[in-house]
């Protein structure tokens, strides 16, 4: 098609005029850097301020970009409230803005993974009213297309009628369930009226290893594959970043061809990946899979399976948390043998027979499910124990072994650095744009850039390019990607609206939780501001903390994550200016809350990782081991990220005022502290406690 459209300058404009909006110098500087990139094919990196309006900053190039070439755009979000913000709200309104220029209204389409759509044949198999107590939930790592039709189809499971339903509270839920199938278009679970748990979902749902592909006898009325064929229709394809990791790492497509891709909240996109690639293993779980495979195999050699499961199990209940940087006696027996049995039953499983999808669908979904479990089985122990062909220092994969509450002892292997995958598996073959408010650290872009795969932007101090070191180097496949960083600022004037204080006079934070002063300062602060506060808190036992000692020493509300969900507690937060919220880490990022009843963050100290987290302490390690600052490259890089987007929370739209208040004297001590500072936004800084009560106090009254 021949490119005769409207500038990208003059369709942000008239995209700005229609929705009623203002003309933002960031956004037109962002806009047009994306539509530059999409031209020539220079991946970017553009870092917009909150209040620069980067979606429309990115959707309007795109869709430009889309409707001139005929091709499709990929945005790719990391939160579900950003997928559906664009979906439900930005895109049809601009699309709408834009059709007298354009000369067509723009398309676009969600795609989500397999197991976040009903499926229809699992829902007609006849799930039992209560699962399984020993089965073990394995997440989605590969999302695969069905690959074909069948001609055969049977009709919607029927709802059970009213009086026969179950009694138990997952069984009242699967039924709903079946009643929501006949009424839904798009078999969304997000589109559900009233959420489910997640125990009723898997008896209605499959993720791609268990679905039955071309053999389903339903597959012309799949959800799952109804949403790919409207994706493929679609100018502009939302997704998350874990499908765009599974479609990218994986040799077959999940999603629609395409020629760029737009990242949203790119300061995650690693430890998403990360998450998608992670293997792991528990002894229920083999033991579990052995049962299954015992239904469609020989009993002897599910037995050996078990017996696998087993010995895996003891082994771990000898074993303390952490990393495995060695094999511990007996681990690599343990894993062999999961390994080779889980091969066993997977290759004595018999194939499908003609037709059995149709005849026996609950026997077809138990096969497909016993596969999917037993190569799952196989592949963890296999990466755990090639992983271990390589010395510590040259390892691509870390084992390490966790204790959760409700699962146990679980086994997890993860690569030590997804950027190699993603240098050549996402940048090698599509034009990407990375956005987000917070993507450098120190000042710069080569940090995030490191954990991406892409070379240094330029002559980079040793303190940030160390983070390039964190795998060998190749020998041409990064330094051939050309990418630019964009800083697009903020409308906000950080100097004048904001302080940002430290207490310098605190000790530094101990291991035993906050000091005696500490909580001093934050009654005070607090007391200033009249309520009006978010405590953002390293720990929830910090939170709790703090809680009890301002609701104790103060007249003034004080709400703390965990007493209600997290979007009532902001609701309440919002509603009364005299409200302190205090949490963790879902508050550092998301919370939006513009205007009087919130002007002072208070943050208990700098969020650095655990010094005993698995993979980030092995990436730290191998860092150094190639002459690098691994603290800094890792943990520091860490800390910036989030400690960014924790005080981002204080200004929202432009008539904000505010003090983000540190009580981690260590950010204006340490060595490292300027580094941090010069990942924040330039707010005016002081150590001067009294100034920052001073200034509390008549926020307040104002």
């Amino acid at each position: 098609m021949t490119d005769s459209l409207p500038a990208v300058p003059d369709l942000l404009a008239a995209a700005v005029e229609s929705l009623g909006g203002s003309e933002r110098h960031g956004q037109v500087l962002m806009a047009e850097a994306v539509a530059n990139s999409l031209a020539t094919g220079e991946h970017l990196a553009v870092q917009a301020g909150t209040g620069t309006g980067k979606s429309l900053g990115y959707l309007v190039p795109a869709l430009r970009h889309a409707v001139a070439t005929g091709g499709t755009v990929v945005v790719s979000t990391a939160t579900i409230a950003l997928q559906n913000q664009l979906v439900d709200r930005d895109l049809p309104r601009l699309a709408t803005a834009l059709r007298p220029q354009l000369g067509v209204v723009p398309s676009h389409a969600i795609l989500k993974g397999r197991g976040n759509y009903l499926c229809l044949h699992r829902l007609g198999s006849g799930p039992t009213d209560e699962p399984d107590p020993s089965e073990v939930v394995e997440e989605e790592l590969f999302d695969l297309p069905l690959g074909g039709e069948s001609t055969s189809a049977s009709p919607r499971r029927e709802s059970p009628s009213p009086g026969s339903g179950p009694s138990s509270p997952l069984g009242r839920e699967i039924t709903r369930l079946h009643a929501w199938a006949d009424e839904t278009d798009t078999g969304d679970r997000d589109d559900l009226p009233r959420g489910v748990s997640d125990a009723a979902w898997r008896q209605v749902s499959v993720t791609s290893r268990e679905c039955l592909g071309q053999l389903c006898p339903v597959v012309s009325e799949c959800f799952a594959e109804l949403a790919r064929q409207e994706a493929a229709r679609a100018d502009v394809v939302v997704t998350n970043h874990a499908l765009l990791a599974i479609d990218a790492m994986t040799d077959v497509s999940v999603l629609p061809e395409h020629d760029a891709v737009v990242i949203d909240e790119a300061h995650e996109l690693s430890d998403r990946v990360t998450g998608v690639t992670t293997g792991e293993l528990t002894g229920a779980a083999v033991i579990q899979a052995a049962r299954r495979a015992a239904k469609l195999t020989d009993q002897q050699t599910a037995d050996r399976m078990v017996a696998a499961g087993e010995d895996l199990a003891s082994l771990l209940e000898a074993c303390p948390e952490g990393r495995w940087d060695l094999l511990p006696d007996g681990a690599d027996a343990a894993l062999a043998s999961v390994r080779q049995t889980a091969e066993n039953c997977r290759s004595a499983v018999p194939g499908p027979k003609p037709g059995e999808a149709a005849g026996d669908p609950q026997g077809a979904s138990e096969r497909q499910k016993t596969l999917a479990a037993l190569d799952e089985i196989a592949d963890a122990a296999d990466r755990m124990l090639s992983s271990y062909e390589r010395a510590v220092t040259d390892r691509l994969e870390i084992v390490w072994m966790t204790v959760e509450d409700r699962r146990g002892r679980i086994l997890r292997v993860a690569p030590l650095s997804v950027a190699g995958l993603l240098r050549a598996r996402l940048f090698a073959e599509s034009t990407v744009v990375l956005t987000s408010a917070t993507l450098t650290t120190g000042g710069r872009f080569d940090g995030l850039a490191a954990t991406w795969g892409l070379p240094p932007a330029s002559s980079a101090r040793p303190d940030t390019a160390s983070a390039v070191a964190l795998e060998p180097p190749s020998d041409d496949d990064a330094s051939s990607l050309r990418w630019t960083g964009l800083d697009a600022g903020s409308p906000f004037d950080h100097q004048r609206n904001g302080i940002l204080y430290v207490a310098e006079h605190l000790p530094p934070p101990g291991r035993e939780g906050a000091s005696p002063e500490a909580g001093d300062e934050l009654v005070d602060l607090v007391t200033a501001a009249g309520g009006r506060t978010l405590g953002l808190f390293s720990s929830m036992r910090g939170a709790k903390a703090a809680a009890e000692l301002l609701r104790e020493r103060l007249d003034t509300p004080v709400l703390c994550q965990g007493e209600d969900s997290t979007a009532n507690l902001v609701g309440r937060f919002a509603e009364d200016e005299e409200t302190t919220l205090v949490g963790t880490l879902s508050l550092w990022q998301g919370v939006d809350v513009p205007g009087a009843s919130l002007s002072l963050v208070v943050i208990d100290r700098i969020p650095f990782p655990r010094p005993d987290d698995p993979l980030l302490s092995a990436r730290q390690r191998a860092v150094g081991a190639r002459g690098g600052n691994g603290f800094l490259a890792v943990a520091g890089n860490h800390a910036a990220l989030l400690l960014a987007q924790g005080v981002g929370r204080l200004l929202r739209r432009s008539d904000d005022r505010g003090v983000v208040a540190i009580l981690d004297s260590r950010l204006v001590t340490a060595r490292y502290g300027s580094y941090l500072r010069a990942s924040l936004p330039p707010f005016w800084q002081t150590t001067d406690r009294d100034v920052v009560v001073g200034a509390l106090e008549r926020l307040r009254q104002a």
